[in-house]
């Protein structure tokens, strides 16, 4: 499974994306608004520090709009992807963009239904968001699987990118069902790596090591 970072904060971006586990970045207006920097600005910097897709989401409502926003959008690097709403009008914004052949992330995806039209729009990436539909009492991972079906089925090129994630725990299940990737805010990729165990061994080993009186470096 490919692992995107959700966030507009380069200083996050830079430092996990130095792990080498980082396989893109997604962005919406609210993260960018919550930089306090211009877009174009902000995108510029997050493309140059990562290889990956970068997903830059359109903020008009109308499909000519959608159309002239995303070129300017895709004018600011190579690596940008451009994300649209479920609507009709992302739909059709996802099409001419897709026929171009630029990737697209269609966003705000809560059912099967939706993720359908959007892979026969031809989206890149369908970001359905699990964390939110569980908030109304939907059962995210159970929609996340028909998606995955579906796809399977009629042999989509589409890759789900579980979207709204709220923990560890719903990456390890998209893993389960087979999800192409999931994005998640900073504070869940440091939460995958944490463990008491791993903490309470190493304090062990170290200590350990320490009453040996030995250095590796000075037994060279």
């Amino acid at each position: 499974m490919k692992l995107f970072i959700d966030t507009a904060d380069i200083k996050e971006i830079r430092d996990l994306n130095a792990t080498g586990l980082i396989d893109g970045v997604t962005t919406n207006p609210s993260l960018i608004a919550k930089s306090g920097r211009p877009i174009a600005e902000v995108i510029a910097e997050i493309c140059d520090v990562v290889a990956g897709p970068v997903s830059v989401e359109v903020t008009a409502s109308d499909h000519a709009t959608m159309m002239q926003e995303g070129r300017y959008l895709l004018g600011i690097a190579n690596n940008i992807t451009i994300k649209v709403p479920l609507t009709i009008d992302g739909l059709k914004t996802c099409r001419v963009f897709a026929d171009e052949g630029a990737a697209v992330n269609v966003t705000l995806c809560f059912s099967p239904a939706q993720a359908l039209l959007a892979a026969k729009a031809g989206a890149t990436f369908i970001s359905p968001f699990v964390g939110r539909m569980e908030d109304i009492g939907a059962e995210g991972m159970l929609i996340i699987k028909a998606i995955i079906d579906i796809y399977n089925v009629y042999n989509f090129d589409t890759n789900v990118l579980v979207a709204s994630v709220r923990g560890p725990h719903h990456v390890v299940e998209a893993a389960k069902i087979g999800a192409d990737i999931s994005t998640l805010p900073p504070a869940v990729m440091r939460a995958m790596y944490q463990h008491p165990l791993t903490e309470n061994g190493l304090k062990r080993f170290t200590a350990d090591w320490k009453n040996t009186g030995q250095s590796i470096l000075s037994s060279k």
